[in-house]
């Protein structure tokens, strides 16, 4: 573990990182090999295993590295820019994590048993993508059946994460025993559970190596004690579901911004390094529209990564932001991921056509940056929040 310093704010900070420089630059190594040919990124996670990353946000007394919640948005960010897919890939897992860490810390222990599987070793992936749903977690096209001693499971799953590899399945399904009542229960399936299976449909534009596989789900039991939350259909979640939001959106802006930080890391060392005839053999870095994207680029990305760090101070804080907590945390998933694609287009207008190749970095970044529109909540379901929420219609 990295020493710390307690900043003015109370908040334990580390001053250095927990990912050693040369582990990220075997996942650099790696990176455009899985890309090509569409694998998951296995060597790398088991580095972060060995590492214990995995265990990265439980806290020490339970067996884990006791990271803070701004520590590993850290951590996310500097990971992003060496290994875009690995990052995403595994930060399916870390959010499941962080909430955890809160209820153990707050001294909840009903969910040890999670803990006790993740200090292990094991690895949890989510299960809330659905098709047709664009409701996300608010409600579900999977049934869960109640039976003597749990549910019963059945549904489709998409966009699941880590498919090669997960051991634990974070799902959400509907409960229609009540037709008058219906409710959403989140509850965690065991991947040797009868009636799971994976359907590899994962070959996409970008983040290749995520592997994220469609999941079947058919007549799978699940015992109540896996149960780790129950709300009313319409009503939000809470407890342990509801603390995913202050980890799981930070965390997404803060790995497109690392990707796009190194987009443009890669730009200005192709300006800095090619010559242009115009300018009488002088590098590119000379022509002023170079100069003004490359500023464009550098005031974009620090005014974003001031906005999540200040975020994720204040949450590690436990800072109460009042009523303005949801929308603080959309604008960082938003301006994360929608800054990292704006640097990566300026990032290719700077390194120009050679950029296109695929043996060119930037061209896989490209691609990579493309999905942060998509992740739930995604561009549209996030304006129409903060348009109605700012104009007192919620």
């Amino acid at each position: 573990m990295t020493k710390t310093r307690t900043a003015r704010s109370g908040v334990q900070q580390s001053d250095e990182y927990l990912l050693p420089e040369d582990t990220l630059e075997r996942f650099r190594e790696r990176a455009a090999g899985y890309d090509r040919d569409n694998a998951f990124f296995a060597e790398d996670l088991a580095e972060l295993r060995d590492l214990g990353y995995l265990r990265a946000a439980i806290p020490t007394e339970h067996g884990g590295l006791g990271l803070s919640l701004h520590q590993l948005n850290r951590e996310q960010r500097r990971l992003a820019s060496f290994a875009p897919a690995t990052a995403l890939g595994v930060n399916m897992h870390l959010y499941w994590t962080g909430p955890l860490a809160d209820q153990l810390n707050a001294g909840n222990t009903d969910l040890a048993w999670l803990a006790e599987e993740i200090v292990a070793g094991k690895v949890i992936a989510a299960g809330h993508g659905e098709p047709g749903n664009d409701l996300v977690i608010d409600d579900s096209t999977t049934s869960a059946t109640p039976v003597d001693g749990g549910y019963r499971i059945s549904g489709h799953k998409i966009f699941t994460s880590l498919s090669p590899a997960w051991d634990w399945l974070g799902v959400h399904a509907r409960d229609n025993s009540d037709p008058d009542h219906p409710k959403i229960v989140h509850t965690f399936i065991r991947r040797d559970e009868a009636g799971v299976s994976t359907v590899e449909t994962w070959d996409t534009l970008g983040v290749r190596a995520t592997a994220s596989h469609d999941t079947h789900l058919e007549d799978v039991f699940v015992p109540a004690d896996r149960t780790v939350g129950i709300v009313d259909l319409g009503t939000p979640p809470t407890g342990y579901v509801a603390g995913i939001f202050p980890w799981v959106l930070p965390l997404l802006g803060n790995i497109y911004l690392g990707i796009g930080r190194r987009a443009v890391d890669l730009a200005i060392a192709s300006a800095q390094a090619r010559s242009s005839l115009s300018l009488a053999g002088e590098s590119v870095a000379h022509k002023p529209f170079t100069q003004y994207h490359v500023a464009e680029a550098e005031l974009a990305l620090e005014g974003t990564r001031g906005q999540l760090d200040d975020l994720t101070t204040s949450l590690t804080a436990g800072e109460d932001l009042g009523e303005r907590t949801l929308l603080r945390l959309f604008a960082a998933k938003e301006n994360g991921t929608r800054t990292a694609r704006l640097v990566t287009d300026l990032a290719l207008e700077i390194a120009g056509a050679g950029s296109l190749h695929k043996r060119n970095e930037l061209e896989r970044l490209y691609r990579d940056v493309r999905a942060g529109a998509f992740h739930p909540p995604n561009s549209d379901t996030v304006r129409a929040f903060v348009g109605t929420f700012a104009l007192g219609l919620q």
